[in-house]
């Protein structure tokens, strides 16, 4: 299966010169959201990880099930004021605008492995925050996955001292 058919390309939003890349018609898919979460899993189930951390929103989705497949903890890192408990932050750029993410601060302990997921790299602030963040707390980052990747928005410059992984990429488009 072609994962990237059952992505809807949205031109101009949220903003002029920006193609959204909407991964809700893949998740709607039964089949490609099997596939993609199924790729996932089969990459890190032979790994010792203890929590998978996803990002807020649509990471949250892919990041939660590789989770229960592989047994292990999740951590959301959110969108700052969404946390109840005590947290550390990050701000970062987004391609059209700027945003912070938050973790808590005893969500994850020093030396433990983990695997960051979200749906999307583009600029790689999103990324690039999160990877900060869970530094902060002493995990070593085995590595970043993404069901997409846009490689010509350069975002993996933003993690350059982590492994990254995408199922599929939409490069020049």
């Amino acid at each position: 299966m072609d994962l990237k058919e059952t992505i809807r390309s949205i031109p101009g939003w949220p903003i002029k010169g920006v193609i959204f890349r909407d991964l809700t018609t893949l998740m709607q898919d039964p089949q490609a959201f099997k596939e993609s979460c199924d790729i996932l899993h089969e990459r890190y189930k032979g790994m010792d990880i203890d929590k998978v951390v996803g990002i807020d929103a649509r990471g949250f989705v892919f990041g939660a099930v590789l989770a229960y497949k592989l047994g292990i903890g999740f951590v959301p890192v959110r969108k700052k004021g969404k946390l109840p408990s005590k947290t550390i932050q990050e701000t970062y750029t987004l391609e059209y605008g700027e945003d912070t993410l938050e973790i808590h601060e005893d969500a994850i302990e020093k030396g433990e492995k983990v695997v960051i997921v979200d749906d999307l790299i583009a600029t790689g602030g999103t990324i690039g925050a999160t990877v900060k963040l869970v530094k902060k707390l002493g995990a070593d980052i085995i590595e970043c996955a993404f069901v997409v990747e846009l490689p010509d928005l350069k975002g993996r410059d933003q993690i350059q001292d982590c492994k990254a992984f995408a199922i599929t990429e939409f490069e020049g488009e």
